[in-house]
């Protein structure tokens, strides 16, 4: 009997019209579009659409202004589902932290560094990717000061988020013997994010060195900060 009335409300969803069934989906949690999609597909299309994101965009943040100038850097986001997505990250990525506001560009910027990161080709030399993320936020009028802040704390977002595979171990190794050419506040990465990257290379990447490439990158760490944890020594 339960499975007779799925049925039937199957049935009666897909006699609506597709504004009408974006309206339902959209108030759907976000984890769910991935299952909806999958029942059929048509409503996998619907979906996909820019109809169905810029809905989703006025429903979910309503305070977004589709006509914001875009200044600095970073190419403006364009599609809605872009900018869906980088206030979703804004919104629960930095959730934890009452210090920043759910930010279009905080989730923007997110996303470009990411991107950039994740080339498969060589990525840009991190001092770049920082000093881009600071004329992005100094020129959406943040002051010096919250703009190193805010890219400090994407960075670390960044570094938590990307995949365990030997692209990013081979990443975190160029990022680690980059080290930052002297250039004025607040265009250096923090020591909160050099020390994420040795951090994740002698925990979470730890059984990908060899022994040569493991003293090399013990003896940056030792020339980087001061003191190391005792969990890092040791091949």
């Amino acid at each position: 009997m339960e499975e007779e009335r799925d049925s039937k409300e199957l049935i009666g969803i897909e006699g609506l019209p597709d504004h009408v069934v974006i309206e339902i989906f959209i108030r759907a949690g976000v984890s769910e579009w991935t299952q909806i999609s999958c029942v059929n597909k048509h409503w996998a299309s619907l979906l996909r659409t820019q109809c169905f994101w810029q809905a989703a965009l006025a429903h979910k943040y309503p305070f977004a202004d589709p006509s914001e100038t875009w200044l600095g850097p970073i190419p403006p986001p364009g599609l809605a589902k872009r900018r869906f997505i980088a206030l979703y990250i804004s919104q629960h990525i930095f959730a934890s932290d009452p210090q920043i506001q759910i930010d279009e560009i905080v989730g923007h910027s997110y996303l470009f560094l990411k991107e950039q990161l994740q080339l498969s080709i060589m990525p840009p030399h991190s001092g770049i990717l920082h000093g881009t993320m600071i004329d992005q936020f100094i020129a959406g009028g943040k002051s010096r000061d919250v703009a190193h802040e805010l890219a400090s704390r994407i960075w670390l977002a960044v570094l938590d988020n990307l995949e365990e595979n030997h692209h990013t171990f081979c990443l975190l190794k160029r990022l680690a013997q980059e080290g930052d050419v002297f250039l004025p506040y607040p265009y250096t990465r923090s020591v909160k994010v050099q020390w994420r990257v040795f951090e994740k290379l002698f925990t979470d990447f730890r059984d990908c060195f060899n022994h040569v490439d493991y003293y090399d990158m013990l003896a940056c760490a030792k020339s980087r900060f001061q003191s190391i944890p005792s969990s890092w020594l040791g091949y």
